[in-house]
């Protein structure tokens, strides 16, 4: 029996869902394989598919069983509303690669490719996006991205270099220190062992004082070409929420369609709850809010709605 790449490699269910987890593999532009996961509301499509990423890359297949069955609400709510979705993950990221690599350049030689770098994780996030375009269930013209933190950051990446691709995206706390070529200085100390920044505890709470560290020329040149509309998404005590406020605002001073919203919440990736912890309601607001944007933005047809604005599992006041 021969596997095709365009068969999952495996399926499993998922606790107290009656929609399977179809797990992938997606061939990345330097012929390696990334891991991600498609999930439909039903059996008959298509449906917009809104890919699910967080943080940096790294811990394939074991890191997305993790994910699926520990972080299931955000894909509950997104599967009641009528969008395909799933997990994916991606190579790690390399200290300032989007910034020192510049755009991937792809020849020719002895019949077979050569690149002038690498690909990037934002590139696996390509890879698999285009993947999913051939899955019977996925509609192709509609996709969506979810990103938390470094994700968030990829997210922001993904759109200035490869318009065009995306019908939405949000970007929650997104860690953009890197697309906004901020001089960190003192702010994050370089590991003389390593030559790798400290980053971990960077206070960068005014967007006023992260405006001063930003390169607005080439901050500006980046979103540019930017043509996916964009949530950005804060957190109200986050010690990076001057660089989620600024990511927004330079959006928004270039005229693209972007919208801004912060919540008060005590973790750091709140939008992608835990299923040990419950749901709050300030995660359920949040939701909420990520569910109407791409509603407004994806638009998925009523007859694919079935179920639209419930809200599964146990929510914690």
């Amino acid at each position: 029996m021969r596997w095709s790449v365009d068969e999952p490699v495996f399926v499993e269910a998922v606790e107290r869902s009656s929609r399977p987890a179809e797990y992938y593999l997606a061939e990345t532009r330097d012929g390696l394989y990334v891991p991600y996961v498609v999930r439909t509301p039903a059996d008959e499509g298509p449906f917009p598919y809104v890919f699910l990423a967080y943080g940096n890359g790294g811990g394939g297949v074991d890191w997305l069983r993790q994910w699926v069955h520990g972080r299931p609400y955000v894909a509950e709510r997104l599967l009641a509303a009528g969008y395909a979705c799933g997990w994916a993950r991606y190579r790690t990221e390399v200290e300032l690669g989007f910034a020192r690599g510049g755009p991937l350049a792809v020849e020719a030689r002895q019949g077979m490719e050569v690149m002038n770098r690498s690909p990037l994780e934002f590139e696996d996030e390509v890879a698999i996006l285009e993947h999913v375009r051939r899955h019977p269930l996925v509609d192709p013209g509609r996709l969506g991205h979810v990103g938390v933190s470094h994700a968030g950051e990829m997210l922001f990446k993904l759109a200035s270099r490869y318009p065009g691709m995306l019908s939405a995206g949000v970007a929650s706390e997104p860690a953009n220190h890197e697309f906004l070529a901020l001089s960190l200085g003192d702010a994050a100390p370089v590991d003389p062992a390593t030559g790798l920044r400290d980053i971990e505890e960077m206070q960068l709470r005014d967007p006023a004082l992260v405006r001063e560290r930003a390169d607005l020329v080439l901050a500006r040149e980046r979103i540019a070409s930017i043509d996916v509309p964009m949530l950005v998404m804060g957190r109200d005590d986050d010690h990076l929420q001057g660089v989620f406020r600024l990511s927004f605002e330079l959006l928004e001073e270039a005229g693209k369609d972007a919208e801004w919203v912060s919540f008060d919440h005590a973790e750091h990736g709140y939008v992608f709850p835990i299923a040990a912890d419950g749901v709050d309601r300030v995660q359920e607001r949040a939701i909420d809010r990520i569910v109407g944007f791409l509603d407004r933005h994806m638009k998925p047809e009523a007859g694919q709605r079935a179920g639209a604005g419930a809200r599964p599992g146990p929510v914690r006041t």
